[in-house]
């Protein structure tokens, strides 16, 4: 069955333009929860959401189909996407819902579902659910509405449950860290969180306004921590975006750490605990350098599609725990069902405590290779994968880098562009070798 709505994460786009207006966002929490009453006579489900002005009319919405299917509504208010995952588990709802857009711009909007064990639904839910919008809406008499109230403690509990996946015998005492929640969903939480295990706390990008999220600010726009990082003299950075499930850090000097590192030092720091990590989850696109120096403390890369949820299914069919993507994804599965940006940053920063040492320092032997991502269009009457000039150069290309390089060509699931992807030694030969390749299709 083609899907309609949903895409790689849930169903998202602008706000106001199909589907993201409230009288498909009714019709759509009326069929999930007909989808639900299947299993469930009385189910209850959480909405959650970030700090978008359409957050609220979205929310109405949604709240007002679920109850015209007989379903129970509890409303979070803003919350990371997973502590929407967690409470969800927690509080034995029968599903959770996140309204956010992650790290767009604040005119999108999306819709995104966890299951009752707080993790992402397969691909056969989300056909089902659109099966049932091609239907005409169900609504229940009067004596079955749903009904719905607030919890007003949502985000306290969810601060506990992070603080849990910290050492018990670790503190951030004398730790100066720079807190950037993207205007977004923690922009409460994450604060408090890290100043009640002890940190001096400063905070930017932390005060929404309903229009400013993301905007030069969090995981995606990292200059304004590393800015800070160094103005504040801090030890660390911990930028997040729009729902709290991305994570980009930085160190006193300012530098970068970006997934593909951040899965690094997880991985180490297991090891040097004593865990017996063999393998961990990474992307088509995680960086060569990280896999060989994976390599060379014995653990395997298991490379998934690009798609958090492709690194979550690959751990789950290889019984992992750590898998990430270099855009700051993570997941640590013995802390938590889904990726989550605040404990990822616990999980680094408890590195760091126990080795006593900086993010720099345990990463001075990783070599990270240089890369070049270039978006190509080209024409609809143009198959690259049996386009013969193409495919003979991309087979020239891996040839001439040999072990010191790879190619990569990934086709957008959402337009005409083929990302073209090339990593080498040195910069010039990545954006040469991507370059020469773009030539023969444009």
């Amino acid at each position: 069955m083609k899907r309609n709505y949903f895409g790689t994460d849930g169903i998202r786009g602008t706000v106001g333009q199909s589907p993201i207006t409230p009288d498909f966002m009714l019709r759509l929490a009326n069929a999930v929860g007909h989808q639900l009453k299947a299993e469930d006579a009385r189910p209850r489900v959480l909405i959650g959401k970030d700090t978008r002005i359409s957050g609220y009319m979205l929310e109405s919405a949604l709240e007002a189909g679920f109850n015209s299917a007989g379903v129970d509504v509890v409303l979070l208010g803003p919350l990371p996407t997973p502590g929407v995952a967690y409470l969800t588990k927690a509080l034995r709802a029968n599903l959770g819902v996140v309204i956010s857009a992650s790290h767009n711009p604040f005119d999108d909007n999306g819709i995104k579902f966890f299951s009752a064990a707080g993790s992402k639904l397969d691909d056969a839910w989300e056909l089902a659910v659109e099966a049932k919008l091609a239907q005409a809406p169900v609504w229940v008499d009067s004596q079955s509405l749903g009904k719905a109230k607030r919890l007003d403690d949502a985000a306290g509990r969810y601060i506990e449950f992070c603080k849990s996946a910290f050492h018990a015998d670790l503190t951030l005492k004398g730790q100066k860290i720079v807190v950037d929640a993207a205007h977004g969903a923690a922009y409460l939480i994450a604060p408090k969180l890290f100043s009640e295990l002890g940190a001096e706390v400063v905070s930017i990008g932390c005060s929404p306004d309903g229009m400013n999220i993301n905007q030069n600010v969090g995981a995606t726009k990292p200059q304004a921590l590393q800015r800070a990082v160094l103005d504040s003299g801090a030890q660390f950075g911990v930028a997040l975006d729009g729902d709290a499930d991305r994570l980009i850090m930085a160190d006193a000097t300012g530098r970068l750490f970006n997934g593909d590192e951040l899965l690094y030092l997880l991985a180490l720091d297991r090891l040097r605990a004593g865990d017996n990590i063999k393998a961990v989850v990474g992307t088509l696109m995680t960086n060569q350098g990280i896999e060989l120096a994976l390599n060379k403390q014995g653990i395997q890369l298991h490379r998934a599609k690009v798609g958090d949820r492709y690194v979550l299914e690959t751990m789950v069919q290889n019984h992992l725990l750590l898998g990430g993507e270099g855009s700051g994804h993570l997941l640590v599965l013995d802390k938590h069902s889904t990726g989550d940006g605040l404990i990822s940053a616990l999980q680094v920063l408890q590195c760091c405590l126990r080795a006593k040492s900086t993010p720099s320092e345990l990463l001075k032997d990783v070599k990270l290779f240089p890369q070049c991502l270039l978006n190509v269009r080209w024409a609809p009457d143009v198959d690259w994968r049996t386009h013969q000039g193409f495919q003979t150069a991309i087979k020239q290309t891996e040839q001439r880098l040999g072990q010191n390089g790879r190619v990569l060509i990934r086709p957008s699931g959402t337009e005409p562009v083929l990302r073209i992807m090339v990593e080498a030694m040195d910069q010039t030969t990545a954006e040469s070798s991507a370059q020469a390749l773009a030539d023969i299709l444009v």
